[in-house]
């Protein structure tokens, strides 16, 4: 789990594994993560874009970036959340996912608010 605050902007991650859409015979591996933002600033907020950084168990590092999430940029006044789930394919058991989402305030301001890492494993795979 990854649980971040920037400027007043929590982002909770919570991995899971989808055994069901996954096929360790053929290297595919799925992972879910749900995403939680809660505007906890005193000014609105807006998602703008994201970025992704996803590292496989063999190192191997891929950045994914686009606007919005789930085909939203969501608005968020003081107190409010908002929240999705999406998934990731890998092509080894474990690896990690990190990154940021591009934030203005009311006010124009620009920022990046942090999403610390997380790993994504398949249960019993590490000790």
């Amino acid at each position: 789990m990854s649980n971040t605050v920037t400027r007043g902007v929590r982002i909770t991650v919570e991995p899971r594994y989808v055994p069901d859409q996954s096929e360790p015979e053929s290297q595919s591996w799925l992972f879910a993560y749900h995403v939680t933002i809660r505007n906890e600033s005193e000014v609105t907020v807006q998602l703008r874009s994201r970025h992704w950084i996803i590292t496989s168990g063999e190192g191997k590092t891929e950045e994914v970036r686009g606007p919005g999430v789930v085909g939203y940029q969501p608005t968020l006044k003081p107190g409010e959340q908002f929240q999705y789930t999406s998934g990731c394919p890998l092509n080894t058991p474990v690896g990690t996912m990190h990154g940021s989402f591009q934030m203005v305030t009311d006010q124009g301001e620009a920022f990046d608010a942090m999403i610390d890492p997380f790993r994504l494993a398949v249960p019993r795979v590490l000790n």
